[in-house]
């Protein structure tokens, strides 16, 4: 992406805004409900909070479906948040839920990387 990459609106973002954590289950699981603009201005605290979160559960869901823009700030957090919960020998599952994130992660080459799931649900269930 390039620098005239920016935030819809100026002004204070606070977590909430950006991401909502839910524990599934027993507690093997955690998913993250991502919403709204993940630019550079939102993806910090994004990362932030995935980092403190991430080591918490064996399966990580990323819910996607609410994000309306996807920067590439985003997809750094993306990569990182996969690179951590491997190597805690965890499982990371994206729910990509739009086309905006789809075309993100195809765009980039990045799609192939992530373990897609069609929505919470799905990404919740055990593999075989």
């Amino acid at each position: 992406m390039s620098s005239s990459e920016t935030p819809a609106e100026e002004g204070g973002v606070e977590v909430e805004d950006v991401v909502r954590f839910d524990a599934a289950g027993d507690g093997s699981s955690l998913v993250a409900h991502v919403r709204g603009e993940i630019d550079t201005l939102t993806a910090p605290l994004l990362r932030t909070e995935l980092d403190t979160r991430l080591p918490e559960a064996p399966l990580v869901v990323l819910d996607l479906s609410g994000v309306t823009f996807l920067g590439s700030a985003g997809l750094a957090v993306l990569v990182a948040a996969k690179d951590q919960v491997e190597r805690s020998g965890h499982t990371l599952r994206l729910v990509c839920g739009s086309r905006i994130v789809t075309r993100a992660l195809e765009a980039t080459g990045l799609l192939g990387l992530f373990d897609v799931a069609d929505g919470v649900p799905d990404a919740l269930r055990p593999t075989a």
